[in-house]
């Protein structure tokens, strides 16, 4: 059984001995093939402080696999990032050597906006 108390903080206390917690899962879209990705690539600096940041929209997948490619990229191009809620974010102006590394991995529906 999972101890993880913060997903059950809204539950009201059950004198139930037989009472199961489920918990709601939303289903995750199945990841398309690379080949079939349409991903666009930007430059992005609102809420960043000035900062430039590389974004990569449009995956759609599982997070385990936006967060396995969000880590190729960011190790290929030796920076730091984040991957969630279904973006990449890059930081610097790498648009055009994510382009070029994406292509490289099979996304063949990859445009920098």
């Amino acid at each position: 059984m999972s101890n993880d108390w913060k997903a059950r903080l809204g539950m009201v206390y059950s004198t139930d001995p037989d009472f199961k917690y489920s918990e709601e899962r939303q289903p995750q879209a199945d990841t398309l093939a690379p080949e079939r990705q349409n991903l666009r690539v930007s430059l992005d600096r609102k809420r960043r402080g000035g900062k430039q940041v590389t974004l990569v929209t449009g995956f759609v997948g599982s997070d385990d696999d936006l967060e396995a490619l969000g880590k190729t990229l960011k190790t290929r191009l030796g920076v730091g990032g984040a991957a969630k809620e279904g973006e990449i974010i890059v930081q610097g102006d790498w648009r055009d050597r994510v382009v070029g590394l994406l292509q490289g991995l099979g996304y063949t529906k990859t445009r920098k906006i």
